[in-house]
């Protein structure tokens, strides 16, 4: 670890072991991050704790986490390294879908393997010409007689460079069609990704399919479902996970910034004297917990009747919250914070990265508005019948 590091501080008292993963691991993350990799022993810490099982049904041996506690969850493994809490979210993503669309046969082959991490999942949507709206991948599904065949190359595929399944969406003649990819398929490549500007552990890859034939009963729900029933159940699961995620690193940062500010000294006092740092502090404050108050509604919304545009609203809310905080904390911190292994440092980075992924800022913002709109527009139709 560089030296003038610190451990990002953990808050997840309601997630047995995550605070003590945290305290064996956090130290190195900043060595993950600059190696562009997660080590095994990691890798294998997660498996045992169940965690790449939470959205798996206690009856295919996952751990159903209720919405809260995989959020807390989520926060917990943010506020230690957000490559890792990307290896769940994405596992989460993938396993939620097909628990929820794939039929009896996929539930009972994927979801043991993906709960215990035998298996580990990736989504493979992203093109180059297709980002925010999925609607227009060009990758080809067509009926063959060995099932179906895919043809087309997809881009940021996160933990791309370990998947040994890809939940893949593409298009065939019905409309967007998902279907599961085994990594060793014949025609599939995986070219990892190195140097981008955060998540430099998630082991990144863009994933090539040549005329990869699969089984038609890799294919989740009907044809013609795959954006709307599919992948953006998937993209939900992630934003709601990103959102909890963007808190644990604001947490982090805060907390940092002031253990900084109250120990620095400066001229004839602390740093915490200075009433411009004391303003930056108490905005940090006020985002960190305002992006906790909106995930933790968004999670009483998931129990109970789910609302997409609540999850939008948390993870524009959160992710917003941690580029401003962790912006502030390398302003606070100063040259210890520029320092590389640094967590101020490294999540500066990853938050740009929260306000594209999973639905930029631009996307959460017409979600959110429209489903506003909704509703006035329904309150004023529903009182001019009245009238």
């Amino acid at each position: 670890m560089t030296a003038g590091a610190r451990t990002a501080p953990v808050r997840a008292e309601a997630v047995p072991g995550l605070a003590e993963f945290g305290q064996r691991y956090g130290p190195e993350a900043g060595e993950w991050d600059r190696a562009g990799r997660l080590p095994t022993d990691v890798l294998d810490a997660v498996r045992r704790a169940g965690w790449l099982g939470a959205a798996v049904p206690a009856a295919h041996g996952g751990t159903e986490l209720d919405a809260l506690t995989f959020g807390r969850l989520c926060a917990g493994i943010g506020a230690v390294c957000s490559s890792v809490r990307s290896l769940v979210t994405v596992q989460s993503m993938v396993a939620d879908v097909v628990a929820r669309r794939g039929d009896a046969s996929q539930r009972d082959t994927w979801l043991p393997r993906l709960a215990d991490g035998t298996v580990l999942a990736a989504l493979a949507a992203t093109e180059d010409t297709s980002g925010s709206d999925l609607a227009a991948v060009r990758t080809r599904i067509d009926h063959t007689p060995g099932g179906l065949r895919i043809t087309g190359r997809k881009l940021w595929v996160t933990f791309g460079e370990l998947a040994r399944v890809f939940l893949v969406l593409g298009v065939s003649d019905a409309g967007p069609t998902a279907v599961l990819v085994p990594r060793d398929t014949p025609g599939l490549t995986v070219h990892p990704v190195r140097g981008q500007l955060g998540l430099r552990a998630a082991m990144l890859a863009d994933v090539v399919l040549d005329g990869v034939v699969v089984p038609a009963g890799n294919q989740l729900a009907r044809a013609g479902s795959g954006l709307t029933h599919v992948v953006a159940a998937a993209l939900d699961h992630g934003r709601f996970s990103v959102a909890w995620g963007c808190v644990g690193m604001a947490e982090a940062c805060l907390e940092l910034s002031a253990r900084h500010a109250v120990s620095r000294r400066t001229g004839t006092g602390v740093l915490a004297d200075r009433q411009l740092v004391r303003r930056l502090v108490t905005d940090m404050v006020a985002a960190v917990t305002s992006a906790r108050l909106v995930c933790e509604d968004a999670a009483r919304w998931r129990q109970t009747r789910p609302r997409p545009d609540r999850t939008m609203l948390a993870k524009y809310v959160a992710a917003g919250a941690a580029a401003r905080v962790t912006r502030d904390a390398v302003q606070v911190l100063g040259a210890r914070g520029c320092a590389p292994g640094h967590p101020a440092e490294r999540f500066f980075r990853d938050a740009k990265i929260m306000q594209i992924i999973e639905g930029s800022d631009e996307v959460c913002q017409d979600h959110v508005c429209d489903a506003e709109f909704r509703r006035w527009a329904a309150t004023a139709t529903a009182g001019r019948g009245a009238g």
